[in-house]
């Protein structure tokens, strides 16, 4: 497919990617409680969570969403509960450990997914499980892409990504928009302004990268015999996807992405590893009308 045909597909398909979805939901107001037994104990758990570098700004909206407990003017009802560990809680809080303050964090996250993306952009512990669950998370999904556009009878369903709103015909441009809408989330779990305007930049970087993601595939496909080609094939959106999304981590969090150096480096082991999930993948779909997987 000609390069212009493709970049047509992704101007196409970029129309159904609101990134006013992904503002609105890092921006959605959090209301946390904080319960603890002296000044130093609220004291710890709240530079935990607002570290001393953050901004005037920042401190001004944490002071918003963070309460501490019969503190006057806070609101009835909480998104969540952190409690010194030892004082006596509700079942539905959580506990924050000094001898290990990211354990809170975890069980958070594992419990309330649902606000992964506004904790991650109101409190920075939360931005680097955040920021890699949406990078893992897209990267998965463009090496099930990539697997399932080239198997035969295809079970309807298989992939759902509920912004994909029309068919897209090219898996190139497929996954060049799916890592478009990766970095709107790494974008809003980082507090940094969301959308096309906004992160222009990074946007063309990502559809210029995409044709070299592409030929790579191309090549380690083409000296695969039929069948085999698959897993390289996936790997490659994998690896390709995962790059991207943490040199994008990277910038949003220092100011500067990934040397090429470290882009390699970070490719090869990510390839590795998207290897491993396009053979797992693949397990999950074999049958007895399907053709097996030589290794890769």
């Amino acid at each position: 497919m000609a390069d212009n045909s493709i970049l047509q597909q992704v101007r196409q398909a970029v129309g159904n990617l609101n990134p006013r979805d992904v503002r609105n939901s890092a921006e959605r107001p959090l209301a946390l409680r904080v319960a603890a037994s002296s000044e130093a104990a609220y004291a710890a758990i709240e530079s935990f969570l607002s570290p001393p570098d953050f901004s005037r700004r920042k401190r001004r909206e944490q002071h918003r969403a963070l309460f501490r407990a019969g503190a006057p003017g806070a609101p009835e009802k909480f998104d969540l509960e952190i409690y010194e560990t030892g004082l006596s809680a509700p079942p539905e809080a959580f506990f924050y450990d000094p001898a290990d303050p990211g354990r809170v964090v975890r069980e958070i996250l594992a419990v309330h997914d649902d606000i992964g993306l506004p904790l991650a952009r109101y409190f920075a512990p939360f931005r680097p499980p955040v920021c890699e669950k949406i990078i893992s998370g897209v990267a998965k999904e463009n090496a099930l892409f990539a697997i399932v556009t080239a198997l035969p009878n295809v079970a309807p369903g298989l992939i759902e990504l509920p912004w994909a709103a029309v068919e897209i015909g090219s898996d190139t441009a497929f996954l060049t928009v799916n890592q478009i809408r990766m970095l709107f989330l790494i974008g809003g779990a980082s507090d940094r302004p969301v959308g096309y305007r906004e992160q222009r930049t990074e946007i063309a970087t990502i559809i210029a990268g995409a044709f070299g993601w592409r030929a790579a595939a191309r090549e380690l496909v083409g000296k695969i015999p039929f069948g085999g080609g698959l897993i390289p094939k996936a790997a490659v959106a994998y690896a390709g996807t995962y790059v991207v999304g943490k040199s994008a981590e990277r910038f949003y969090s220092i100011g500067y992405g990934y040397s090429r150096e470290e882009r390699r480096l970070a490719y090869a082991e990510a390839l590795e590893r998207g290897k491993k999930i396009a053979r797992s993948i693949l397990d999950r779909r074999k049958g007895p009308n399907q053709h097996p997987e030589a290794p890769a």
